[in-house]
């Protein structure tokens, strides 16, 4: 049976809407798969290329000159080479500061075989007279070899450092010893820097002192040091990993620029007169410190200052800083105190230059003066009567100064005591100079400004009074002071120079011409007769001032004496100011505390100088009364045409010391303060110490004695082991009058009974 002849066709695949035939959508896809996978890739490797990039930028760019200096210490050297540090010289071209080269010793512990230690630690810790242990722990100490690792992990790798400092500031001499030890490129030496002193006695507040690194720490070593310091320079060389030179390596070699020399306006000669004067000033007044300045009047120069107790430049009490301190303190520009009497030429100057005075002005003292119902005393307690104007000045009276004041009213009188340079630093140069204090004008009342008239109510540096009394003795120009006088480098390029400088002219000529022979007539007749000098003529001005406790009360026992004097009177060459803080003597004036040490710099500089003589006068011999009672030198004193100054309750008593000392030539008439074995204190300012009458204690036992005394404000001292029984001394007799808070020493006995 034939089949039917039938056309068989291919079967079309069942299209599914919107998809296509079945192969092309396989196909994209794969495609798809393939677009997604390479853009991811190529996403990430682009993001990674992005990040190398961005480091090499940080790398390279940001972080290239750290990168470079880390790689440049690995493979060079760079060895320092110390600049010499200017000299300071004095005026006359004598060496103050100056330095020398020492050495460094440094150990390369990489370079050391094992089997050599021992023997270089040896030689070492002789030369260098180290501990061996020390030098031999150093040559063996380790760090870490990766920086990252924990330092606490025993495991962590360790090796041996590169170089090590071992000690600075070894002399050439050992450095040769050490030379010839055969000690290999274990251990390398450098070129450093030593200061040395040569006066060392003196100037220890003036030019101060370096660290170890040759840096100023204080004085004028750390005011110039920019000048002084120089630049350091350096020596670069290719190494190895092991330190050592390459070589034919390359070099690099920059020499250093030594620092420029400072020339002072100082002279060695006049500072130790000044010196010497001070630690005397200290030791016979049993002062808590003494300071000082000489300088030239007419320029402003300052030839010498200084401040006692001092210390020695080449070796600094370094292990006690609070006392180096202090010690390192010139106290001439950074103490303020209130000067006292000296302000009265200060007043002076302005009451005549203002014409709130003349030459022909009369005075009444009767002891004290009313100011708005307060009462204010002078220092002598029954006044001085009725007084010139010359008589005044020499008598020191408080009521005239007060007189002044008040004629002059706040306005006038504010204007030049800011014209005089108060309430402002100087500028002198001298480290540490700060500018005391005027109170303002405002809450300035009568009261205060007539104390303001004898100096109190005001503070000061030394240095702003000696700036004033200058303008008040020169022809009345304010000068500028100065320690520098100019500061030159090794090619002799002057990098600065000081030279008189007028700040403003304050009074006329005329006017301190009257002040210069008012201050003569003080030193010839007056406070300050212990400051003349045979053969010159001298003026000055005496003071002594209070002190506050730190609750701001007016000490009982705290006093600042003070003379500032100047030679010859009518050619001023030169002025000297003594601060003399806390003196612990019979009695507290500045004509005795400070006075014979003013007259004491004057005369040495008047004769170093080579100035002759411009008056005639008849000359004492000071005897020796050490020893004597003090009846008894005063007895002797007056044989030899001279007063002694004493307490009359102390007339038994045994001289211990007097000033000026025996055999010193002064003018006939001068004062010689005796010092002796007694307890009582004394001072001139009566305006603030009370006096009382000493009651009779004897036959009182020690409570009732104690309060007896007590209650009038005097102080018993008695011997702590023999104070049974009833009073039956008392060192001060019933009846004298005494400062409050004398001390009345009294002596205790057990009566046996009968």
């Amino acid at each position: 049976m034939r089949l039917p002849n039938l056309k068989l066709r291919r079967r079309r695949p069942v299209r599914r809407a919107g998809t296509g035939t079945g192969r092309p959508a396989a196909k994209k896809k794969r495609i798809d798969a393939h677009k997604r996978k390479l853009l991811f890739a190529m996403l990430i490797a682009g993001i990674g290329f992005l990040l190398i990039i961005g480091k090499l930028f940080i790398v390279s760019i940001i972080n290239g000159n750290d990168w470079t200096k880390k790689a440049m210490s690995q493979w060079t050297r760079v060895t320092s080479l110390k600049a010499e540090r200017g000299r300071i010289l004095d005026r006359n071209g004598t060496t103050l500061a100056s330095s020398y080269t020492t050495y460094q010793i440094c150990l390369n512990p990489q370079n050391i075989q094992e089997s050599d230690r021992e023997r270089i630690a040896s030689i070492l810790s002789m030369y260098l007279n180290m501990s061996y242990d020390t030098v031999y722990a150093k040559m063996t100490k380790r760090r870490l070899k990766d920086p990252k690792a924990d330092p606490n992990d025993p495991n962590a790798e360790r090796v041996l450092y590169s170089q090590i400092k071992l000690k600075d500031q070894v002399d050439k001499e050992v450095i040769s010893k050490l030379n010839s030890m055969q000690l290999g490129s274990g251990v390398s030496y450098y070129s450093d820097v030593k200061r040395d002193y040569p006066e060392s006695g003196y100037y220890a507040q003036l030019i101060g002192f370096t660290n170890i690194d040759g840096d100023g720490q204080t004085g004028v070593e750390l005011t110039y040091n920019k000048y002084l310091a120089g630049e350091d320079g350096y020596q670069k060389s290719d190494t190895d990993r092991d330190n050592n030179p390459v070589p034919g390596g390359e070099e690099e070699y920059v020499e250093s620029i030594p620092g420029a020399d400072v020339i002072l306006t100082v002279d060695t000669g006049y500072q130790g007169i000044l010196e010497n004067a001070l630690s005397e000033a200290c030791a016979i007044n049993n002062a808590k410190s003494a300071s000082g300045v000489l300088m030239s009047p007419t320029t402003g120069e300052i030839l010498a200052i200084g401040a006692y107790p001092t210390f020695d430049s080449s070796n600094p009490p370094r292990s006690d800083a609070k006392t180096l301190l202090e010690l390192s303190k010139n106290r001439i520009v950074t103490d303020t105190y209130e000067p006292g009497s000296t302000f009265k030429v200060v007043t002076l100057a302005s009451a005549l230059e203002s014409g709130a005075i003349d030459t022909s002005a009369r005075f009444y003292c009767s002891g004290s003066m009313q100011v708005r119902g307060e009462k204010i005393k002078c220092w002598k307690s029954g006044g001085h009567k009725e007084e010139s104007l010359a008589d005044a000045v020499a008598n020191s009276c408080n009521p005239a100064f007060m007189t002044m004041a008040l004629k002059m009213g706040v306005d006038t009188f504010y204007d030049y005591i800011f014209r005089f340079g108060f309430d402002e630093p100087t500028g002198s140069g001298v480290m540490g100079e700060t500018s005391g204090k005027v109170t303002h004008k405002k809450y300035i009342r009568d009261a205060d400004l007539a104390r303001i008239g004898f100096g109190q109510s005001i503070s000061c540096t030394g240095m702003q009074l000696m700036m004033a009394f200058n303008a008040c003795i020169n022809g009345g120009e304010l000068l500028k002071p100065y320690i520098v006088s100019e500061i030159v480098d090794q090619s002799g390029n002057v990098l600065l120079k000081n030279e008189r400088t007028v700040v403003r002219r304050v009074i006329s000529p005329g006017t301190s011409a009257t002040i210069r022979s008012l201050l003569r007539g003080v030193v010839e007749r007056g406070s300050g007769r212990n400051a003349q000098i045979p053969g010159y003529s001298v003026g000055g001005k005496t003071g002594t001032s209070q002190k506050y406790e730190e609750d701001g009360t007016v000490s009982s026992s705290k006093l600042v004496a003070s003379f500032i004097g100047f030679a010859p009177v009518d050619d001023p060459q030169f002025v000297c100011l003594i601060i003399v803080d806390e003196p612990q003597v019979p009695q507290v004036y500045g004509s005795t505390v400070a006075a014979p040490f003013v007259q004491q710099v004057l005369a040495a500089a008047l004769s170093y100088a080579g100035i002759a003589p411009d008056i005639e006068s008849q000359i004492a011999t000071v005897p020796n009364v050490r020893g004597l009672t003090v009846d008894q030198a005063q007895k002797a004193l007056s044989q030899a045409g001279l007063t002694a100054i004493y307490l009359e309750t102390e007339l038994d008593s045994t001289v211990s010391n007097q000033s000026p000392a025996a055999n010193t030539q002064v003018v006939r008439g001068s004062t010689v303060m005796l010092y002796s074995t007694g307890y009582t204190f004394f001072s001139e300012l009566n305006e603030e110490v009370e006096t009382v009458e000493v009651p009779d204690v004897t036959g009182m036992d020690r409570i009732d004695a104690q309060d007896a005394l007590k209650k009038v404000g005097l102080i018993m001292d008695y011997d702590r082991q023999n104070c049974a029984g009833e009073a039956v001394y008392q060192d001060i007799m019933e009846g004298y009058k005494v400062p409050v808070g004398t001390v009345v020493h009294v002596q205790f006995e057990v009566k046996k009974k009968k």
